[in-house]
């Protein structure tokens, strides 16, 4: 789920830039960037990206969703396996801003290609 929204932030910004490259839209729609990661604890450590076998064994499952400014779009948080706590929660969400920013800047580099 979290790539799908990565992706199509890609495919939605190349057609939008196609439409106005060909005069049928006059400006941009979009307002900003937007991209999603997984984040979760595995075996009592906070993990990026988990994958299919980290996600079926965590103990907590997170999905973030921001803007490329930085801004919140959406914060999803499940504890699987085990509570978590304030503290590993701000850890995730750190390591998922981190994610993000990488993200963000691969996007605006196939933008620009």
């Amino acid at each position: 789920r979290t790539a799908s929204i990565t992706g199509a932030y890609v495919a939605l910004q190349d057609a939008v830039t196609g439409l106005i490259n060909k005069g049928l839209v006059q400006e941009n729609p979009l307002r900003d960037a937007v991209a999603a990661i997984s984040v979760g604890i595995y075996r009592g450590i906070p993990v990026l990206d988990l994958d299919y076998i980290e996600d079926s064994a965590c103990d907590t499952d997170m999905n973030v969703v921001m803007l490329g400014s930085g801004h919140f779009v959406e914060v999803q948080g499940t504890a699987e396996g085990a509570a978590f706590t304030r503290e590993e929660m701000d850890q995730l969400l750190e390591l998922a801003q981190g994610g993000i920013a990488e993200l963000i800047a691969l996007q605006r580099a196939a933008l620009v290609q």
